[in-house]
């Protein structure tokens, strides 16, 4: 039997429940982005490490969250998207409580990575909300909304999460600091046990256990690759070679997906003329969204008095720059359902693409006053909060309805392989600076910051013209059928 309701109605009423619980799993999950963020200095100096080597928790935590993701993922939709989102929600929580007790690099690499888990939870939840519109009119609009309403609290929790963070590690011995989230996630876990409901029919099927080996396999050798070329350089070949053997993996795992009944990931979706663009904008977004985050703040964190360049601020002060993105990224998020009501979703991702590239590219000429860097995060921020909220409503709106969580997932995943690679490629270059030479001191090279900006800015612009060649009516209701689903 089919139901319809309105648009309007379901969004305010009928879906304002389960999407309640969940802001508050995004409320964590932003808290986790944010609270660490103006501590990494801190974190760098206790665990006796470089400035640069700082890229080595965000590409690690990259790089599991991009095998993680699409096994749970499809696990979600064969099973249920709660279940998954418990599991994963116990595997960061029981994470984050090693990070207190260690000065290890090694221990707290491996603690910091596990975390990386949490990276599930918004595609998981957009797919659950997915799941109960789709006897709904409209629901590729409360889709929408509902993303923007998830969004938005991750953000929030991002901006007390960095504002909290920043003010704490300025005045309180750095093990108590780190020991805050793990409280939070504690109470997030019981939040999703007792508050939210399982989707409803769960496609089941039988999971795709060679798909997820060869696909790790893949991921592995590359990012493993990527790994090495930070340690022993650009020009080691070696390095090299192995990134070249995790690119060619992903060939027997394509050819494997199309001979499977029940694929771990439908590789014809990127062939599709509205996913495969978004999928590689996800990918280009990566790069800036998270790649770029240590940098910035560690630029902001570096004495200009001693090395000539940042801004010298302190904890509280590089989260309040945290802070505004983050403020900045909530109205993009909020304005990307009312802007989509005025013209094509299409359009709103392509101007979302060009502001964070022209943010990016700001910073060329202005980087030098703590009110230029508020400006450019300002613009950077409305742009990536529109595609935060966008990319996975548009892949569950473009989707199979059986492939609804995968789709949403795989806007994750590959966009935290961009990130993985991105923080290859901008340790490296902080390390040792254009020229090749090693930074000097525990702050990373200029040359390093100016080519972090240069890639955010162009990869950004190149996502907006892959946007031109998405179809005019995409991501629409007009081209998503209301489904009959048995009550």
């Amino acid at each position: 039997m089919t139901q319809r309701v309105a648009p309007g109605r379901v969004s305010l009423g009928m879906l304002m429940g389960v999407v309640g619980f969940l802001a508050f799993v995004e409320f964590t999950s932003g808290v986790l982005q944010g609270y660490y963020t103006p501590m990494l200095t801190d974190i760098a100096r206790h665990l006796h490490i470089h400035d640069a080597d700082v890229n080595w928790l965000e590409g690690t935590q990259l790089m599991l969250s991009a095998l993680v993701v699409p096994a749970f993922a499809k696990l979600g939709d064969m099973i249920g998207h709660r279940r998954m989102l418990l599991i994963s929600t116990a595997v960061t929580g029981a994470a984050s409580l090693v990070l207190p007790f260690t000065d290890s690099f090694a221990v707290f690499l491996v603690g910091w990575a596990l975390m990386g888990f949490y990276v599930v939870w918004l595609p998981l939840e957009i797919a659950l909300i997915w799941s109960r519109a789709r006897r709904m009119e409209g629901r590729s609009t409360i889709t929408a909304r509902a993303a923007g309403i998830l969004v938005a609290a991750l953000e929030s929790g991002a901006i007390i999460g960095a504002l909290v963070g920043g003010a704490l590690v300025d005045a309180l011995p750095l093990w108590i600091v780190l020991l805050v989230p793990s409280i939070l996630i504690i109470v997030c876990f019981f939040v999703v046990l007792c508050g939210v409901k399982e989707s409803p029919e769960p496609t089941g099927g039988i999971f795709d256990t060679v798909g997820l080996v060869l696909i790790s396999l893949a991921l592995i050798a590359f990012t493993g690759g990527l790994s090495m070329l930070r340690l022993n350089g650009p020009a080691d070949p070696l390095s090299w070679a192995v990134v070249a053997i995790g690119v060619l993996l992903v060939i027997p795992f394509a050819l494997w997906e199309l001979r499977c009944a029940d694929p771990l990931i439908d590789v014809r979706m990127f062939r599709s003329p509205a996913l495969g663009p978004v999928f590689l904008t996800a990918g280009l977004f990566g790069v800036s969204v998270l790649g770029a985050q240590a940098p910035l703040s560690t630029f902001a964190r570096t004495d200009p008095g001693v090395y000539g360049f940042g801004l010298g601020t302190s904890g509280f002060a590089t989260s309040l720059i945290i802070g505004v993105y983050l403020i900045a990224m909530i109205v993009g998020a909020l304005t990307y359902p009312l802007a989509t009501r005025l013209v094509a979703p299409r359009i709103v991702l392509i101007v979302a693409a060009v502001l964070v590239g022209v943010g990016f590219l700001l910073f060329l000429p202005l980087h030098g006053t703590y009110l230029q860097v508020i400006v450019n995060m300002v613009v950077v921020g409305i742009g990536s909060g529109a595609l935060v909220a966008a990319l996975p409503a548009a892949a569950a709106s473009a989707a199979p309805h059986t492939q609804t969580s995968v789709a949403t997932g795989l806007t994750n995943s590959v966009k935290t392989v961009g990130g993985a690679v991105a923080s290859c490629v901008f340790g490296i270059a902080l390390l040792h600076g254009a020229s090749g030479a090693v930074a000097d001191g525990t702050a990373g090279s200029f040359s390093g910051y100016v080519t972090v900006w240069v890639v955010c800015g162009v990869t950004a612009l190149v996502a907006a013209v892959l946007l031109l060649f998405v179809p005019k009516t995409a991501f629409t209701d007009a081209e998503t059928p209301v489904v009959d689903l048995v009550p």
